[in-house]
């Protein structure tokens, strides 16, 4: 994004089909400042890239309300200081009110709190709490944040949905049962008929009526333009009917028009409770950050609102309590379940000195820690705008689909007049089965089902990325995934470890505990990284550094000193026989063999006498050979591209099964080999963790960083491996398959769903087995065909990978 826009996500409601997202994204598109608009259908929400200096958030959501939507905000409860009156009241309400981005506020001077309703997109509550004290009052915090808003907003519209179902259908069992009854033809029973069903019938169409009024203002047709005609044609016909005008009483069919009705609403009913479970991922995300938070100040315990701590508080946490922000632990130890952000189920022992995760679960013990980052600078935070942005992104794919439905009403139009005009002036079938076949053609045809078929896959897989420890940042990687020919790995971090332990001790006189002690005796002194690797070893012996005197550094070749009367010497095999030590034919093989390895092999020697030889290198990452092999087994190739020597750079390629090795290269050269397989027609993702990845990362088709790795990495990464285990890179890949594939089957069934119903519809199978296809039947197959593409969808939230299910992580 360019330096000069901004970013927001805005909640929507009242889109009802494809088209309605499509209109809303034009109007937005087309609004002057704004840079690109994307609205998802799946869940609700348009992201809005926009210059502020032309537009303003403000004038964004009135685009939403004069398109025919609404936005919806966000509540929550402040504590006020010093409201004592009514007049306090309504001078803090103005005050709010006249900010860009509040919806509504009241303010209660008898609990000192004031109900906000605020588009937090828009503005900040750090910009609610400058206006309440700009006023001259004391702003004391929030209460419980009214995160479940648009929850509440979407219950009531569900239950609202059901209400009319269930009172459509009633309605149309009463005037079916009412045509078994002898006398039902005569005129009294018809005008019972048209009392009865007339209230019903607005009452049911009314939310049909009303989003085509506002796409006709708005001049776009959608799917609500077309099912209002279907319904207006069947309800006006039997009214025309029952007094006569123009119509006979052969063409009164209130049951049909109120049970077409209701099956419309039960499509939207069923659609609607099935795309609420689609974004259950970022709910379940929000709701790891628990509400209040246990701060310690001047040695005292006090309950905060987590949305004001501030970094470098000291917050207590209890067992079976989350972690509220993320933070280094000062005191206690205790077992972390960290499985909702890593998805590793083991708990993780953590203690003084090591950094926790907000959102993360205490199980045992409490400890006191101290917060590094809070807000939208957390982890959680991060993962919860990461998996937004990646919803609200779309894939090449949809934006096929959407190209289809563009043009799919003015066609099914089309169809549906010629219907009409050939069953009634060529066939001759008369004026009620013309009418018929044109209100079932209008009913049947579903682009929703087109519309939804990407955007609900994309966001169910994108969710279930995020708890598979998977963060994608753009559907774009889903469907680039579904292609990668080759993956390309950085070495130092990605395929090791990233620090230097000790591997092997290789003993040629005395015991491992005397070469320690002399080793770590003086690499104690020493600041040489590879001298840490020998302190840690000995301290998991219980060995500690001794008193060394006359310590040298010949910089390049060792360590030399006396420890207990006696010169001890550390470092390679020249200073070795500088110093006048000689290796005899089985150290030196020793020597050679670790070498070859591509280890740093540092001898060890006391009184002229060599004690042994101490191995050291970055471990290789357990995982990495496995996650090699199952790459194998995807057909995808494998390279690793590092700025180590070639020697080391070919060991440890050998070890984990990578044949190509590109060893030396700088690390603006990363970006270079990635882009000469990609001119050579490769598909390449690159693996990486380091700033000297970036570049690699950026150039590549899919850039996956190691979560643990540098921030500039994980923001030039397209998906990001929160544990670093190189196997979820593997599960990437077969997450990105399954997606795509799940797309590829929903796209499928909404085209055949369209390409066999409409035809129907039309009476195509009339003069071959006088099927007709009754407007009814086709308003269910309507509402069935969005709702199997959204369970489709759906089943992606049980996926797991099969690189996960087995315990030995094979493919």
């Amino acid at each position: 994004m360019r330096p000069d826009l901004q970013s927001i996500e805005l909640t929507i409601s009242g889109m009802h089909c494809a088209m309605c997202a499509l209109s809303l994204e034009k109007g937005l598109n087309n609004t002057p400042g704004v840079n690109k608009a994307s609205v998802n259908l799946g869940t609700g929400k348009a992201a809005i890239e926009y210059d502020h200096s032309v537009v303003d958030p403000g004038a964004l959501v009135r685009v939403v309300k004069e398109t025919g939507f609404e936005v919806v905000p966000e509540g929550v409860r402040i504590r006020v200081g010093g409201m004592t009156c009514v007049m306090c009241a309504k001078t803090i309400e103005g005050a709010l009110i006249s900010l860009n981005g509040i919806i509504s506020a009241k303010a209660d001077p008898g609990n000192d709190q004031v109900y906000v309703t605020y588009i937090p997109s828009v503005l900040s509550m750090e910009d609610i709490k400058k206006a309440i004290e700009d006023t001259g009052y004391t702003y004391l915090g929030t209460g419980e944040k009214e995160n479940l808003l648009e929850d509440e907003i979407f219950r009531t519209d569900l239950s609202d949905k059901r209400n009319r179902v269930i009172i459509g259908f009633s309605i149309s069992a009463i005037l079916m049962l009412e045509m078994f009854i002898p006398a039902h033809d005569t005129l009294l029973f018809m005008y019972l008929q048209f009392i009865i069903a007339t209230p019903a019938f607005f009452y049911l169409g009314y939310p049909i009526y009303r989003a085509s009024f506002v796409s006709l203002k708005n001049r776009m047709l959608n799917m609500d333009v077309m099912y209002g005609m279907g319904i207006s044609i069947a309800y006006i016909a039997s009214v025309l009917g029952t007094f006569g005008i123009v119509l006979d009483r052969t063409y009164i069919f209130y049951s049909t028009a109120i049970m077409l009705t209701s099956f419309l609403m039960l499509g939207r009913y069923l659609e609607a409770r099935a795309k609420g479970r689609t974004s259950g991922a970022i709910k379940a995300l929000i709701r790891l950050q628990p509400d209040f938070t246990s701060v310690i100040e001047d040695d005292s315990e006090i309950r905060r609102p987590t949305d004001e701590v501030k970094t470098g508080d000291l917050i207590l946490v209890r067992p079976g309590e989350r972690i509220p922000v993320d933070g280094v632990i000062v005191s206690g130890t205790s077992y972390i379940d960290e499985s909702m952000i890593t998805g590793e189920p083991v708990p993780v022992e953590k203690s003084k000195g090591t950094r926790v995760i907000g959102g993360t679960i205490l199980t045992t013990g409490s400890i006191t820690f101290q917060a590094e980052k809070v807000g939208s600078d957390t982890v959680l935070a991060r993962i919860i705008r990461m998996v937004r942005e990646a919803q609200n992104s779309r894939p090449h794919v949809q934006k096929i689909a959407d190209k289809v439905v563009s043009w799919f009403i003015p066609v099914v139009l089309t169809i549906s007049v010629l219907a009409f005009l050939y069953w009634y002036f060529i066939a001759g079938m008369g004026f009620q089965f013309a009418l018929q076949t044109l209100i079932a053609v209008l009913v049947v045809a579903c682009p929703c089902a087109l519309g939804l078929a990407t955007p609900t896959a994309v966001t169910v897989g994108v969710g279930r990325g995020a708890e598979l420890g998977i963060l994608i940042r753009n559907g774009e990687s889903l469907e680039v995934c579904d292609k990668i020919t080759s993956m390309l790995f950085d070495k130092t971090g990605t395929i090791t470890e990233g620090r230097p332990v000790v591997t092997d001790i290789d003993l040629f006189s005395g015991d491992v505990p005397s070469l320690l002690q002399a080793a770590a005796s003086l690499e104690h002194l020493s600041l040489h990284p590879l001298g840490s690797a020998i302190i840690e070893k000995a301290g998991t012996e219980s060995i500690n550094p001794r008193d060394v005197r006359d310590f040298s550094n010949v910089s390049g070749k060792g360590l030399s000193g006396i420890l207990d009367s006696e010169p001890v010497f550390v470092g390679s095999r020249a200073f070795m026989e500088d110093s006048g030590i000689q290796l005899n034919n089985n150290e030196s093989e020793s020597l050679s063999l670790r070498q070859s390895e591509g280890k740093t092999a540092v001898l060890v020697a006391k009184s002229r006498e060599l004690l042994g030889l101490i191995s050291i290198s970055d471990r290789i990452k357990p995982d990495a050979k496995e996650a090699i092999e199952n790459l194998q087994k995807m057909k995808i190739s494998s390279m690793m591209v590092t700025g180590d020597n070639q020697r080391t750079a070919e060991v440890v390629g050998r070890q984990v099964g990578i044949q190509q090795v590109r060893a030396g290269i700088l690390p603006q050269e990363k970006g270079e080999v990635v882009s000469q397989l990609e001119k050579g027609g490769e598909i390449v993702a690159f693996v990486g963790d380091g700033i000297n990845d970036a570049p690699a990362l950026a150039q590549a088709h899919v850039g996956i960083a190691i979560g643990n790795g540098t921030d500039i990495a994980v923001e030039s990464a397209d998906i990001v491996l929160v544990k670093g285990d190189l196997n979820d890179a593997v599960a990437a890949v077969q997450l990105g398959r399954k997606v795509m594939s799940r797309i590829r089957l929903n796209l499928f069934w909404a085209f055949a769903y369209n390409i066999v119903l409409i035809p129907l519809a039309a009476g195509l199978l009339y003069y071959s087995g006088k099927i007709i296809f009754r407007p009814e039947y086709g308003a269910l197959a309507m509402a069935l065909s969005s709702v199997t593409v959204i369970s489709l969808s759906l089943l992606l939230k049980n996926y797991v990978p099969p690189v996960k299910r087995s315990p030995h992580n094979k493919v």
